[in-house]
């Protein structure tokens, strides 16, 4: 018996890389059950605006791809930070229409 383990094979490609699950929702709550919160930020930042988005329940696969479609459409850079998305800049109303398309209940916090 060979000690090296298959890394590559014609059949299956890289062997090193473990096959994704299959795509199920995003979470257990649907998304019209979901009520999302975008606040507005600026303390700690140097005066930048970071448009916050709170109150997702979603699993941390589902958290990085929509902030890269909400980055994406916003034109800006972004994070995923404790379970919150941070957009740089001020884009609530953007975002709030982006979301709402996409089947969230969206609500604005703060002036």
């Amino acid at each position: 018996m060979s000690s090296y383990k298959t890394v590559w094979s014609s059949e299956r490609g890289d062997a090193r890389k473990a096959p994704s699950p299959p795509a199920k929702g995003y979470g257990s709550v649907p998304l019209r059950q979901q009520t999302v919160y975008l606040h507005r930020e600026s303390s700690g930042r140097g005066g930048k605006a970071v448009t916050l988005i709170k109150n997702l329940t979603l699993p941390a696969e589902g958290l990085k791809s929509l902030a890269k479609r909400i980055k994406q459409e916003c034109g800006a850079g972004g994070t995923v930070k404790d379970g919150t998305i941070e957009i740089q800049g001020e884009h609530r109303k953007q975002i709030a229409e982006l979301l709402s398309a996409l089947g969230y209940q969206v609500k604005i916090a703060g002036g």
